[in-house]
């Protein structure tokens, strides 16, 4: 089987892969509290064991990097067991991972990211990489790939949540030793209300999931849940490993004297 994780291969491995043309995938996680039952590099783990199985799964020459293992993550604190970074440095080490990317003949990036707070920087910063460095640069959260199978796998919530039956699925399918199985029955939370549609603020997981820090219930989680769930994220991200559509060089949008269209 060809490798495929950058961390076991060889620098000269690696410049040949790049001269292959091959996607370099970056998983991006967190650090952060997941309730009583959960580690706390679930996030992180999670989007690495996801890119590693896509790329696999894509026939497509990949190189999978160790997860980033920092996100944004303030909203945990008050749980303790997480560290964060701010956007102004979670951006900064974003684009110095794609400056060495195009340094080692990598032109293009996919990002799988396994956690929700990094969703819209990630989105941002994906967008200014791109048209900073001119190449593809592509963002997906796994939850995202595969949202309506992973709902009809789920039997307590419509997706996933936090520490919550998918989540503790897929570690249990993936590594069940790492769940605290004795603590789940007491990983409940009662959310408050959802706040008014369209209204966006800071709101810390100690307000959203009093008590846990555990949205949805995990007592419901299975390995065959797990297993499933993987194999559907799995399947959708090597397909889109394969779009071609997706892997064009970016519009020169800041390119000099550049004419408009139409």
């Amino acid at each position: 089987m060809t490798e495929i994780r950058w961390d076991r291969m060889t620098a000269p491995e690696l410049k040949a892969r790049a001269a292959e043309g091959a996607l370099a995938i970056l998983p991006v996680g967190s650090l952060e509290q997941h309730g009583p039952h959960l580690p706390v590099w679930t996030d992180s783990y999670c989007a690495h064991e996801i890119a590693l199985r896509g790329g696999a799964a894509s026939g497509k020459p990949v190189a999978v990097l160790p997860p980033m293992w920092l996100g944004l993550s303030e909203h945990h604190l008050p749980f303790g067991g997480t560290i964060t970074l701010d956007h102004a440095t979670f951006h900064g080490v974003l684009r110095c991972v794609v400056r060495s990317l195009l340094a080692d003949g990598f032109g293009k990036l996919l990002i799988v990211n396994g956690h929700g707070g990094n969703i819209d920087p990630l989105a941002v910063s994906a967008r200014e990489l791109a048209a900073e460095f001119g190449i593809p640069i592509v963002v997906t959260t796994w939850p995202q790939l595969a949202p309506k199978e992973i709902g009809a796998i789920l039997t307590t919530q419509p997706g996933i949540h936090h520490a919550c039956e998918g989540e503790t699925s897929l570690w249990l399918a993936l590594d069940a030793a790492q769940v605290r199985q004795e603590k789940i029955a007491e990983s409940l939370s009662n959310p408050p209300p959802n706040p008014p549609q369209g209204m966006v603020r800071f709101w810390s997981f100690m307000e959203r999931a009093p008590r846990t820090g555990v949205r949805g219930d995990p007592r419901a989680a299975t390995a065959e849940k797990g297993e499933a769930i993987l194999k559907a994220v799995t399947e959708a991200l090597a397909a889109a490993i394969r779009d071609e559509a997706l892997w064009s060089a970016p519009d020169q949008v800041w390119a000099p004297g550049r004419a408009l269209r139409g």
